[in-house]
């Protein structure tokens, strides 16, 4: 079981969103994080392939805990994501969320979405507001 800090922990343990898709925790550290999933036939759409909005909550939940780890509260203000191929039933998912700039109240962060062929499948932009209350 990796080594998750206790903000992350405690998110994970509260989010009943992302237990209901299986997310875990592969890394956290103070540049970013790295989540999974396997894609289950419950989050596929009508073509077969998964849901955007699976991939979609996969890249925010990184962003959340990769923000919030730091200590302090954070909430996200902006977020855009790209859909680069189609995923699939059994695909096993990581998004790698990347700390690309902090302010003194906003952080942007890069989450690259790839697969278990290291394919990139999805890339989503977030920007969140660091509040001062802390953890």
């Amino acid at each position: 079981m990796p080594k998750v800090n206790n903000i992350a922990q405690h998110m994970l343990n509260e989010d009943a969103f992302s237990e209901w898709m299986g997310i875990k925790i592969q890394n956290i550290d103070q540049k970013g994080c790295t989540l999974s999933v396997e894609v289950r036939d419950n989050m596929t759409n009508g073509f077969g392939i998964a849901h955007g909005g699976i991939l979609f909550s996969l890249a925010d939940t990184a962003l959340a805990f990769a923000a919030n780890h730091l200590g302090q509260i954070a909430k996200t203000v902006q977020a855009q994501i790209s859909f680069f191929k189609p995923v699939y039933k059994n695909d096993v998912l990581h998004a790698v969320c990347t700390l690309t700039h902090q302010g003194h109240k906003l952080m942007h962060y890069n989450i690259e979405i790839v697969n278990q062929h290291k394919e990139q499948v999805a890339q989503f932009k977030g920007t969140v507001y660091k509040s001062s209350k802390t953890w």
